[in-house]
């Protein structure tokens, strides 16, 4: 019950925002596609640039929507509305929060990473997306969700958030596989990128795009990321509670 509570939380926030959140879930993506798709005629492994382009779009796309849902309103809820302390000494299991919490933030990177597919459906690239690039997306969505809980919680101001994006999100959104490849990064820097969450994302999205298999690996990366941080938010609410 406290999850389906959560998630209603979020459909209301949705419904109200819809036009705003729909806005800001194209305008980045759009300008990138435009500016580096469109505006940049190139070719990547032989092949248009903007059938590589697409797949690390919507990867970052549901990395954004999925951390921008969470980051910034659960700071203020926890530092000014007082609302975890709260759902603390409600009857609410505190557990039942943190998932409800990272379904829907992962359902809000999903919304993103769709306008984008809609966005791109025009575009003549042959590429496919289907049940298992939805799963991708999901998951995806749950590891920034839960990232973004974790940040939340450390989070001493309200401006913290924000900060976050700059420090995390944003240098993750150009390194990880998403624009350019990483095979022509320096050895060891480049292993080290490729363990972040977003270009496995972008490398099993892309893999399904192209019709190939995306391999176990990703799945195993994006799990182990989604059980640290998933296990760092249960300990530090539970740990707040019984303070």
């Amino acid at each position: 019950m406290g999850i389906i509570t959560v998630l209603w939380e979020k459909w209301v926030e949705f419904r109200r925002d819809f036009y705003k959140i729909t806005v800001a879930a194209m305008i980045s993506p759009l300008m990138y596609l435009i500016i580096f798709g469109m505006g940049i005629q190139t070719t990547s492994h032989g092949e248009p640039y903007l059938r590589f382009l697409i797949p690390g779009i919507v990867a970052m796309a549901t990395m954004t929507g999925a951390f921008g849902a969470i980051a910034q309103s659960m700071s203020v809820q926890r530092l000014y509305e007082k609302a975890l302390d709260q759902i603390m000494v409600s009857p609410t299991p505190l557990w039942q929060f943190i998932l409800g919490q990272v379904i829907g933030g992962s359902l809000r990177g999903m919304y993103a990473g769709g306008v984008i597919l809609l966005l791109t459906l025009p575009i003549r690239t042959d590429l496919t997306f289907n049940g298992l690039s939805v799963l991708i997306m999901f998951l995806n969505g749950t590891v920034f969700s839960t990232i973004a809980l974790v940040l939340s919680f450390l989070a001493k101001s309200y401006t913290d958030a924000p900060r976050y994006t700059s420090y995390i999100i944003m240098p993750m959104s150009f390194l990880c596989n998403t624009f350019f490849s990483t095979d022509q990064m320096p050895a060891g820097f480049r292993q080290v990128i490729a363990l972040l969450p977003l270009s496995q994302a972008s490398a099993m999205l892309r893999s399904v795009a192209y019709g190939e298999a995306p391999g176990a690996f990703g799945f195993c990366v994006l799990a182990v990321y989604l059980v640290v941080f998933g296990t760092i938010s249960v300990v530090f609410i539970y740990r707040k509670k019984n303070l």
